[in-house]
């Protein structure tokens, strides 16, 4: 299951959206996870399903191990569909007890575990195409704006991006704990859930320790760099739109757009 986990990794590959700026790929991101929420109607999450297909044959990365990061949420998305199910009023449909199926539940259920799964899936496709490096000036550009109102832009910027750096190495570090325990005899399977909870206290004390102790040695090699913020600083390698670019926030306000007159018009193409 930890190993599951693809948010934060980057998968190298020579395709169209790994060479696009990455400042198209977070607003293209952000642009997608609003017309999840726009749409309402068969034909609007079918748009959003081909063209989430569009921008995964685009990246060139495997579809197996884009869907492996679903594992991680299979437990969340289960949750979120069985209360959105029961706890849902409206037509009901069945009923056992104090335990009831309405019509909206079903639809409301299903709606949200699609939008949860392509939000993941569409989200994983920005971090597995760019570098945390390029991640980090995207975010900054992209925040720039904020500027005007003394919001710390840069120092925003380096925060996510030493998190999402962080997510795969703490995530092989609780591999190898969870391996070790398992060595000397630790059991995280058998029991109830409060039992489960008390056995992971044997990973969740060295994971903290080693989390304190790589931000310790991170901020001693900053220092050591001199580093002093985002004042004054300038780009190794700035960042510039291209063509391909240009063409991607066409395609991007035109899919926005179709997404739009679907929930308008929905009701008429059904």
């Amino acid at each position: 299951m930890i190993r599951d986990i693809t948010l934060g990794q980057y998968y190298p590959a020579k395709s169209v959206i790994h060479r696009m700026d990455p400042r198209v790929k977070i607003i293209g991101t952000f642009i997608y996870i609003v017309s999840l929420f726009i749409v309402n109607n068969l034909i609007g999450y079918l748009l959003a399903a081909l063209f989430l297909v569009f921008a995964i044959s685009l990246s060139k990365v495997p579809v197996k191990f884009m869907l492996k990061g679903m594992k991680s949420i299979a437990v969340l998305l289960l949750f979120a569909t069985v209360f959105n199910i029961f706890l849902t009023p409206g037509e009901i449909i069945w009923s056992w007890w104090k335990l009831s199926i309405s019509k909206e539940g079903l639809l409301t259920a299903s709606q949200m575990a699609v939008r949860l799964a392509f939000l993941v899936i569409g989200s994983s496709i920005m971090t597995l195409t760019t570098t945390p490096n390029n991640l980090t000036d995207a975010i900054e550009s992209v925040l720039k704006p904020l500027k005007v109102i003394k919001v710390p832009v840069h120092e925003i910027a380096m925060m996510m991006s030493i998190a999402l750096r962080f997510i795969p190495i703490l995530l092989e570090e609780t591999d190898k704990i969870m391996k070790a325990q398992l060595a000397r005899g630790a059991d995280f399977e058998s029991g109830n859930i409060f039992k489960r909870a008390k056995n992971m206290v044997p990973i969740l004390v060295p994971l903290f320790i080693s989390a304190f102790r790589r931000a310790n040695d991170l901020s001693m090699a900053m220092e050591a760099r001199c580093y002093r913020g985002g004042d004054g600083r300038t780009k190794m390698k700035p960042l510039k739109y291209q063509k391909a670019d240009a063409l991607a926030y066409l395609v991007l306000v035109a899919y926005l757009a179709g997404c739009i007159l679907l929930r308008i018009f929905g009701q008429y193409v059904i």
